[in-house]
């Protein structure tokens, strides 16, 4: 019996190499997820860390072991795994830990057309059958066959932005040394693009920085690069590069809620009166603009199974979260860091003026960032700071997600528990910095009183 609980997380399995997640596991959870999923074959592709291509290999003999084929995509980004998932209609699974350290690796696991699969929906069920032994398949077992799919994966991003009629730009891309270095190349060929790379090379030690933009931190080389060469913009993805950060001519961070409004509009002037999801983080004006844009706002939790699962019940064209995870109905309901990246150039490329120029219609209020607090009891300090707010009669409260304070003069904030540490976490939003700063404190003071 394996007990799984420590590596099985909401929305994928994630461990210490080794220690937690080892070829002995991985083939057991490979065979779990084939009895889980069925049908002839599994998609399988990984990131660029060392233990990446042993755990895929383990992995692929758990399948191939209960009769089911595998086809090996090799090195890939997520999302071109959920590109060969969503064109092939297989399921399959992902190798990464995205932005961890290198001594962690993981798995993302989708269904066939890249439905997503989480803890209520397929991972406990994976974890139930290891704990108790994947029972043994007697018959013949599947075969590994390899296919490179990066072409058709650039072919089919081309195809839902075109980029051939803008103006020739200059742009930055910070890839980590993760797989945007890979992937990048491929996309860009072609296009009116000067790219400037900066740390293609893959590498799972992350020797530069870590290959997670967002964390200003790790933008501070790229924004260095961007003033360096006077670029148009710059590009920074995470490890598995399924998210994309922007900073602009003058090498200021554009905030991704800036980037759902503008897909949101571009994905709106193609289909008018569509719905568009944003997570309850989003800035306010995300729903503002595409409420003005004729489109229909539709808010969510946090999460990218709560986002794909209302955009499957509504129908919904795009949903974007404050993370810069952005989903696309054209993308089989999954996210894309390399799909917005485009549509962020062109939409730059397609008009005159700097991108500083271009987001300043779509960054509408001043916002915190997140703000973690460790706290010993969550529930205590959320308890507080609700009954703090209950008093007062301008406040609009709801508990969708954590809890949720609007205030009359266009002020909000949230807060939520951390899943997995002794956090609170905390987003602020106002007309301008001053309240910001002001709600912040005020808030900040019940929290950690």
């Amino acid at each position: 019996m394996r007990d799984l609980s420590e590596i099985v997380k909401a929305y994928d399995i994630r461990g210490v190499v080794d220690e937690q997640l080892d070829t002995d596991v991985v083939r057991e959870i490979g065979a779990a997820f084939t009895r889980l999923v069925g049908g002839p074959a599994v998609v399988v592709g990984h990131d660029m860390r060392d233990s990446s291509p042993g755990l895929a290999a383990a992995f692929a003999e758990g399948v191939t072991g209960q009769g089911v084929d595998v086809i090996s995509i090799g090195l890939a980004s997520t999302d071109l795994l959920y590109f060969a998932s969503g064109t092939l209609e297989l399921p399959g699974a992902m190798f990464t830990a995205s932005h961890n350290p290198a001594r962690y690796n993981g798995i993302k696991l989708c269904r066939a057309g890249a439905a997503p699969v989480g803890q209520d929906s397929g991972l406990s069920e994976i974890q139930e059958l290891v704990s108790h032994g994947v029972p043994e398949f007697l018959g013949a077992k599947g075969t590994v066959s390899e296919r490179d799919m990066a072409a058709d994966y650039a072919s089919f991003l081309r195809s839902l932005v075109d980029l051939r009629e803008v103006r020739p730009l200059k742009v930055v891309v910070d890839a980590g040394n993760g797989m945007a270095g890979h992937t990048v190349p491929t996309v860009f060929e072609g296009l009116p693009v000067e790219l400037v790379p900066m740390y293609f090379e893959l590498d799972g030690t992350f020797p530069n920085h870590e290959a997670n933009p967002l964390d200003p931190a790790n933008l501070v080389d790229l924004q260095a690069k961007v003033r360096e060469v006077g670029a148009d913009a710059g590009l920074a993805f995470d490890g598995d590069a399924d998210r994309c950060f922007v900073v602009d001519e003058n090498a200021d961070p554009v905030a991704p809620s800036a980037i759902t409004a503008l897909v949101a509009v571009r994905e709106l002037a193609k289909e008018p009166g569509g719905t568009v999801i944003h997570n309850l983080i989003t800035s306010h004006a995300v729903p503002e603009i595409v409420a003005e844009r004729g489109g229909k706002p539709v808010r969510t939790r946090v999460g990218h199974s709560f986002i794909k699962q209302t955009m499957a019940e509504t129908g919904a064209i795009f949903g974007g979260e404050h993370s810069a995870h952005y989903y696309f109905r054209d993308f089989w309901k999954a996210d894309s860091g390399m799909l917005a990246a485009l549509h962020v150039l062109a939409a730059l490329g397609g008009q005159a003026g700097p991108l500083s120029g271009l987001m300043a219609e779509y960054s509408r209020y001043a916002a915190s960032g997140e703000i973690n607090s460790t706290v010993d009891d969550q529930a205590g300090r959320m308890r507080a700071v609700a009954e703090t707010y209950r008093e007062r009669p301008e406040a609009r409260i709801d508990e969708l997600d954590g809890l949720t304070v609007e205030l009359s003069d266009g002020s909000w904030f949230n807060l939520r528990p951390s899943n997995t540490e002794p956090l609170l976490r905390l987003n602020v939003e106002a007309p301008d910095a001053a309240a910001v700063a002001a709600l912040r404190d005020e808030v900040l003071a019940v929290v950690r009183a």
